[in-house]
């Protein structure tokens, strides 16, 4: 595997002057990034269909993953409820060692091919889930178990690996292929190919939730607006989209209990009930939910 291998440029890495090392490391973190280029429309593949998948709400995101895989599965997945209002619920994580292993390592966890089928058979996977696998190696026993165990009710499966012609790259519907090769350090993938799974699954979850009506013009207008932070920035968001004062933004915002895109079309003088009902007609796509308000005035 091209992960495992050695670069004969960094043999004496230990003898090297710290500032040159830490310019190696960062040289394989930029390549991190170029390994994801090519996958760009791979990705926006996947994005699409697994958009399509989980617009009916009842579908769930289901990620997979051993080690470093699995906490950067898991900090994609757990920021999207903040960031685009994204249900908890509607968020599965099937975790090598279970949770306990996201703080430290479990021992052979990964290896351990009943877990992963087990956990997956638990959740009862079906067409409208969207199951993401990630292994730096492509063949973790764990992970391979789990999508495998998706496969058979149809759910949606994408695979993220940075070694090519490897099992799960092979079992997925939509394979995303990092090949970041040699780490600086043989065989630290929590580096390189961590870096571009990171990358990978940021670009992926980002373009789902774009696709779901999570974004307006470039604005977050699912967001929670759990602090005064993002209550300031609520209340800017909807200035903006409404073209109204601060206060008139305040007061729609309190009408919507915190509702973005449902307080802008109060602010652009609608009431709470027949813009929830157009809201909800527009399947939560605020773009087009405007346009059926200024229609129907």
């Amino acid at each position: 595997m091209s992960t495992e291998a050695k670069g004969a440029r960094y043999a004496d890495l230990d003898l090297w002057p710290t500032s040159e090392a830490v310019m190696a490391m960062l040289e394989g973190q930029l390549g991190a990034g170029a390994a994801v280029l090519p996958q760009t429309e791979a990705i926006a593949r996947a994005a699409d269909e697994a958009a399509a998948r989980l617009r009916d709400r009842r579908g769930r995101l289901i990620y997979v993953g051993a080690g470093t895989s699995a906490r950067i599965a898991v900090q994609d997945g757990v920021e999207l409820g903040p960031t685009y209002g994204w249900d908890s619920e509607r968020t599965a994580y099937l975790i090598a060692g279970g949770t306990d292993a996201l703080l430290s390592s479990v021992e052979g966890a990964e290896d351990d091919f009943a877990a992963g089928e087990g956990g997956m058979l638990g959740l009862g996977p079906g067409s409208n889930d969207v199951v993401v696998g990630l292994a730096a190696s492509g063949r973790t026993p764990y992970t391979l178990a789990a999508v495998q165990a998706a496969l058979p009710g149809g759910a949606l499966t994408i695979g993220i690996a940075n070694n090519g012609g490897t099992p799960l790259l092979q079992m997925v519907t939509h394979p995303i292929l990092l090949d970041t090769g040699a780490e600086v350090i043989a065989g630290s993938t929590r580096m390189k190919a961590g870096t571009a799974q990171k990358i990978a699954l940021n670009l992926f979850s980002t373009a789902v939730m774009l696709r779901l009506g999570g974004v307006y013009k470039g604005l977050m207008v699912s967001m929670r607006a759990s602090n005064d932070k993002l209550r300031r920035r609520a209340v800017d968001m909807i200035c903006e989209i409404a073209g109204v004062g601060a206060p008139v933004a305040q007061e729609a915002l309190a009408q919507a209990d915190g509702d973005i895109k449902l307080a802008a079309l109060i602010a652009l003088g609608g009431n709470p009930a027949s813009s929830r009902t157009i809201l909800a007609e527009a399947e939560g796509n605020l773009r087009s939910a405007m346009r059926n308000f200024k229609a129907g005035e």
